[in-house]
């Protein structure tokens, strides 16, 4: 049976480029012949709506396996227009399934126990909601490594203190294979000193977890969500779309290296 590598994408502070990351390394991971799954455990529902998926269609999604009755991921995962590529969809109903979740036992395993027979994907990327609660935990529990994304303005440290102690509890009590798989700048304007004295206090903080390449703010990446589209698929020349081809191919080998 092969080996699932399950990642976590996950910073607590919104606009930092999250979805957009889950969606184009998604993308670009399919590019090597691997089948991927894509987690919409944001109730936004934005990975969701950026792979062209309409969320008003939806019969089953991740609410129905977390705090439902129905047991297995299979029948909630749809395919999206991109090869080897699923998404386990979400909708609005996701905020009440997690109030729902709390009084549950063993709920913090809610998530992982529906992804156990999500079997045959090499990858599976989990889009954290932008918040520290027991979606996130979950999410936590039923990964193995977590890649954060930190937006290159100021501030961009703020918080991720309090997520780094969050992961530290999590590995303690639910899940002691949970590794940082890295850091990785978004939203960089290679123009102006502050983002390159934000990527000097990124390294400063994170050493060798720091990743290789920074994702450049892009005009072309914006605007990829609103065709329901990767942006492999919506310019694949632009400067966006190379950067996420060079993060699949960093995320590739960290994971092989094991």
């Amino acid at each position: 049976m092969k080996q699932t590598n399950i990642i976590s994408i996950l910073n607590q502070k919104g606009g930092v480029g999250k979805t957009t990351t889950a969606i184009n390394l998604a993308a670009y991971l399919t590019k090597d012949k691997k089948r991927i799954l894509i987690v919409d455990a944001d109730p936004q529902g934005n990975a969701t709506s950026g792979l062209g998926i309409n969320r008003s269609k939806l019969k089953l999604t991740l609410a129905d396996l977390i705090a439902g009755p129905v047991p297995k991921a299979k029948s909630a995962i749809v395919k999206t227009k991109i090869t080897n590529l699923d998404v386990l969809p979400c909708d609005e109903r996701l905020a009440s399934a997690e109030v729902e979740l709390a009084s549950q036992k063993d709920r913090e395993f809610a998530l992982k126990k529906a992804l156990e027979e999500a079997s045959g994907y090499d990858y599976i990327l989990i889009d954290c909601p932008p918040s520290l609660g027991l979606l996130t935990v979950n999410s936590l529990v039923a990964s193995d490594l977590v890649l954060i994304p930190v937006q290159a303005e100021y501030y961009a440290l703020e918080g991720l203190s309090q997520l780094l102690q969050v992961m530290q509890k999590v590995r303690k009590g639910l899940n002691p294979d949970l590794e940082l798989l890295g850091v990785v700048l978004t939203m960089f304007d290679k123009r102006t000193s502050l983002a390159q004295q934000v990527y000097n206090e990124v390294e400063r903080h994170f050493a060798d977890k720091l990743l290789d390449v920074v994702i450049p703010r892009n005009i072309r990446l914006a605007e990829a969500p609103s065709f329901g589209r990767p942006i492999s698929e919506h310019d694949k020349w632009s400067k966006g779309a190379r950067a996420y081809k060079k993060l699949a191919k960093e995320v590739r080998r960290i994971c092989e290296q094991g």
